[in-house]
């Protein structure tokens, strides 16, 4: 049985732990050029730097994460750089392309660890160079070793906000500000919930404390207004304050996110079922607890089937592994599945209140001014899918793809990964209807973009 693995993250290294213990040399493929996921990136061979002052308090699972990645890469047809364009669950085949090389791979059964991406809102000036997401700026600071500015300032709301900064910290980097979109009592109203994380949310409150304790500007409850600059380069972030007093913060780099959204286009193309996840205002594949799909031999786990966080991912991982083996007739430990379906059981209330207290501001997505860039590779502007809209409920474009035909949303290098879920919200505002009724941009290979001719074949 040839079984694939997509994805080296924490959820992609438990899985291939378990499928290697029950005697398979599954294909492991990751596009990083090495393994560990965003959580766990590791900088390149030449920059050396001290895994504590790199992965903080996560420096022992950091340093558990790539001990067993390295110690399965010989027991597997390990194949990192390696990006996965296609799958076709007709042919069993699932597209490649590493080194400028393409290859048809052939499969019996597909574990997805695809991971997630950030999820961002447009604000007037988000285009300029110095702008980026939370996830880059930490990407940056991984692989790099930099910060992406000098005077750095850091906006959007969710965890990552706050370790960012704490990271940027430790690496000597004292961001200019820290902008939080979610108000303090509304946070502290889910105080109880978070309490349930245990260890997690300890952690998150000393990441708070250790910020404010630095004495980096906090604002919470925020409106941003626009993202300044000059001859292309960013010069401040205009916000409003939660009392509604107009501020400006001078800044040279600005790295924002709201959250993460599920990398699941690789699910898309295989035929999983979709649907709207109130609670993570995100669109998420359909798989049972143990990770399988309705579609034979397709199996999901870690960020990539609905955010969880990299603890939830590992457990994850391993379950669908168990899942994929049991499902080959091989016999499988039931205590041992037991004991992950109850730990991964639960994490649930914890990452439920953690939904709760740092929400999507959806309402910002919905308001942004027309002449606001939304889909910057196609330059499409809010008014442009306002416009698209037309008058409910027999307007032109009642759904996310009808607008991506009239428009062109979408249609770019991200493949509507950035732009989707703020044009979903533009045009469900526009059209005075449910955000989960305008639907998501549907999949197309090739999932990012590959060289002309190896799409062609």
């Amino acid at each position: 049985m040839k079984v694939v693995v997509v994805g080296a993250g924490p959820a992609g290294v438990r899985a291939v732990e378990q499928l290697v213990a029950a005697g398979l040399r599954p294909v492991w493929i990751d596009e990083a050029p090495d393994g560990g996921g965003r959580i766990y990136q590791r900088p390149p061979q030449a920059l050396t730097r001290d895994a504590v002052k790199l992965y903080g308090f996560e420096a022992k699972r950091a340093r558990a994460v790539h001990g067993t990645l390295d110690g399965l890469k010989t027991q597997t047809d390990w194949r990192p750089d390696t990006l996965v364009w296609h799958i076709d669950t007709r042919s069993r085949r699932l597209e490649t392309l590493s080194a400028g090389q393409h290859a048809s791979l052939e499969f019996d059964a597909a574990l997805l660890c695809t991971g997630a991406m950030d999820r961002v809102v447009p604000v007037p000036g988000w285009t300029r160079p110095g702008v980026t997401t939370l996830g880059a700026a930490q990407i940056a600071l991984k692989t790099q070793g930099c910060a992406i500015g000098d005077r750095v300032a850091l906006m959007g709301t969710g965890p990552l906000l706050w370790l960012l900064a704490y990271q940027y910290l430790k690496a000597g980097a004292r961001p200019a500000a820290l902008l939080d979109t979610t108000p303090f009592a509304h946070k502290a109203r889910h105080a109880a919930g978070l309490l349930a994380g245990g260890a997690v949310f300890w952690k998150g409150l000393y990441y708070v404390a250790a910020v404010r304790a630095a004495g980096v500007p906090v604002f919470e409850g925020i409106t941003p207004r626009a993202i300044e600059g000059r001859d292309d380069e960013v010069t401040g972030l205009a916000f409003s304050t939660a009392s509604g007093r107009e501020r400006r913060i001078a800044c040279d780099a600005l790295a924002m996110g709201w959250g993460l959204k599920p990398e699941a286009q690789l699910a898309d193309l295989a035929g999983v079922t979709f649907r709207f996840d109130e609670l993570q205002h995100n669109w998420v594949p359909e798989r049972d607890m143990a990770g399988r799909t309705k579609v034979p031999g397709i199996y999901l786990a870690g960020d990539g089937a609905g955010i969880g966080g990299a603890d939830a991912a590992e457990l994850a991982g391993a379950r669908a592994a168990l899942a994929l083996l049991e499902d080959t007739g091989q016999a499988v430990d039931a205590a041992r599945i037991h004991a992950l379906q109850e730990k991964i059981a639960r994490m649930l209330p914890f990452r439920a209140a953690l939904e709760q207290a740092f929400p999507f501001p959806a309402e910002f997505a919905r308001t942004v001014p027309d002449e606001t860039l939304v889909c910057r590779c196609e330059a499409i502007t809010a008014g442009d899918l306002r416009a698209a809209a037309g008058a409910p409920p027999t307007g032109p474009a009642p759904e996310l793809n009808r607008a991506k035909a009239f428009t062109r949303l979408g249609m770019g290098r991200c493949q509507g990964r950035v732009c989707g879920p703020a044009g979903a919200e533009i045009l469900a505002a526009a059209r005075g209807t449910p955000v989960a009724s305008i639907g998501r941009l549907r999949g197309q290979p090739p999932v990012k973009p590959v060289p002309l001719a190896e799409a062609a074949e």
